[in-house]
């Protein structure tokens, strides 16, 4: 497989983020979704609204989420619309909680382990195509969360979160925690998600932007995140799940950032580039890139 192009900016605000977007040069079609993490409250990692409001404008986009599978206060959706109001999103965009009315099947055409589907919020059949703007950083599971996280955690609804941190095994949400001894086996189910949904949304309607700042070893869905030790790295962007993420995955390993260690171990820990091996050889993109600085 060829190079991907993975563009890249140091530029961390509205401007650089409406830049990396035009260099891609794709015009998403149609409804467009914006899938981010609205964070989970306690937490203050999660992408600024003030930083991603201009792009979301720019393309009239919608921000769209699921509920969680761990009982927090985004579990029902109740409490997340109160979340996402509390994070400043519903004063820069529409919102969607993509299962609050339910969830549907999407065929899941390889892999091993989803047993042919994924599971989805029902409300995606209102969009036609997806920006995946993800925040990359650390994550207690997966070891780092950027884009295929985004598109196969953050897409599935909540039963399809239990689907996938299970490997196949429960849709219940509470029961799904005693079945997390196959860490392998839950990264390859991601891969296996974001097939999923790169199979019904096509290729060409989708795109890939993931913010390198904030960088703590945990995710946004935590709480009482751990305070970041690296500095900032910039934005990254891409055709290429793949791609993007094992470039924002290489620009770690290879810092020169004496705060990198704490993030390194835990992704090392979590054997985290297996998603983007996974992902890889399910056909979703290239590991092989060329970065095309925009500064």
């Amino acid at each position: 497989m060829s190079k991907s192009k993975v563009y890249f900016t140091k530029d961390l605000s509205s401007e650089g983020l409406i830049k990396i977007y035009e260099a891609l040069k794709v015009n998403l079609k149609g409804k467009v979704a914006v899938k981010i993490s609205t964070g989970e409250p306690g937490g203050h990692n999660f992408l600024n609204p003030k930083l991603i409001a201009p792009l979301v404008k720019k393309i009239e986009g919608t921000i769209v989420e699921n509920n969680t599978a761990y009982r927090g206060r985004r579990f029902d959706s109740k409490e997340h619309w109160k979340a996402i109001k509390e994070h400043g999103f519903l004063d820069i965009a529409p919102c969607d909680i993509l299962d609050e009315e339910g969830e549907i099947k999407i065929p899941v055409n390889g892999g091993k382990h989803l047993k042919g589907y994924n599971l989805v919020g029902d409300h995606i059949k209102n969009y036609d195509s997806m920006l995946m703007l993800s925040h990359f950083k650390g994550h207690a599971m997966g070891g780092f969360g950027g884009a295929l996280k985004n598109m196969s955690i953050g897409v599935a609804s909540k039963n399809g979160k239990a689907w996938i941190h299970s490997v196949g095994r429960t849709e219940d949400p509470d029961k799904m925690w005693k079945l997390t001894d196959d860490q392998d086996g839950f990264l390859e189910s991601m891969a296996e998600a974001c097939l999923s949904v790169v199979d019904y949304f096509k290729p060409e309607n989708l795109v890939y932007i993931n913010v390198a700042n904030n960088l703590s070893i945990d995710c946004d869905c935590d709480a009482n995140p751990h305070n970041p030790e690296m500095e900032d790295i910039g934005i990254f962007a891409s055709c290429d799940p793949v791609a993007v993420d094992q470039c924002c995955y290489d620009q770690i390993i290879n810092s020169t950032d004496n705060g990198k260690t704490s993030l390194v171990n835990r992704m090392h820990k979590k054997n985290a580039i297996h998603t983007v091996e996974e992902a890889y050889n399910l056909g979703l993109g290239s590991r092989e890139y060329e970065i095309i600085n925009l500064d």
